[in-house]
């Protein structure tokens, strides 16, 4: 079986687009191709609560980001600033580049 093809990677800066959090920004922390989806820095904020370990031993509520899935979120691309849908591009050398929907600039 063959992973698919994801348009985010991480670091990457993505804008949501839906749900909760719709309109916030934030960079790419994590990507899973198989579940298809992307834990961002500062959306989705979850609790979870954490029994006492060696690492945390007094334990409690966390806040932590959970995944959203890829569907939600668009990449920001770095000239317009602006969230895009991505398209890829060969350059010269034969290489595959993700390329902005909205200005043709190149993102990789």
């Amino acid at each position: 079986m063959s992973k698919p093809n994801m348009k985010i990677r991480k670091g990457d800066t993505i804008e949501v687009i839906a749900g909760r959090d719709l309109g916030k920004r934030g960079k790419v922390l994590k990507v899973d191709p198989e579940r298809n989806r992307v834990v961002v820095e500062g959306i989705n904020k979850v609790k979870k609560h954490q029994k006492p370990t060696r690492t945390l031993p007094q334990g409690g509520i966390l806040n932590i980001e959970a995944p959203v899935h890829a569907s939600n979120v668009m990449l920001v691309c770095t000239k317009c600033q602006s969230p895009t849908r991505v398209g890829r591009k060969f350059l010269e050398n034969g290489e595959k580049v993700r390329v902005c929907r909205k200005c043709g600039e190149v993102i990789d």
